[in-house]
């Protein structure tokens, strides 16, 4: 089952990392800047068109779901090893950066949660006229 997912996973991981190769060596620095993001962000468009197309069969549609599921691990173990000590002393800004993309992620859940949600009043509106008719 797992294995099904994989060639997706491993194609767009293989564009994200070249991507955030790219992007580090744009800002100047010679490390990966976000490449595995990169490669989240690009699976997501990647599994929506092989199922709008009609592409995705059901093993493929699990396989994609389990390593979406042991994804936030993984990423946990690679920020684990990044030197975050050498990255605040380096200045403030990184501590900055930081508290304000969890800030912002924050605000943002209600706002994303109400994405393709009905509103209430509409809800109400087709409840009332459903029982109104005989």
């Amino acid at each position: 089952m797992a294995i099904y997912g994989t060639a997706l996973l491993s194609g767009c991981l293989i564009a994200g990392v070249v991507a955030g190769q790219m992007l580090g060596y744009l800002v100047g620095v010679d490390k990966n800047i976000g490449g595995v993001g990169i490669a989240m962000l690009l699976l997501i468009p990647g599994s929506d068109w092989l199922q709008r197309s009609g592409r995705m069969q059901p093993p493929t549609k699990q396989g994609i779901l389990f390593w979406s599921s042991i994804y936030i691990p993984i990423v946990v173990a690679m920020a684990a090893s990044q030197n975050v000590l050498a990255a605040v002393k380096g200045g403030p800004i990184a501590l900055i950066a930081g508290v304000s993309v969890v800030l912002i992620s924050f605000i943002l859940v209600p706002v994303i949660s109400r994405i393709g949600q009905p509103d209430a009043e509409s809800v109400q509106s087709e409840s009332l006229s459903v029982k109104d008719e005989p």
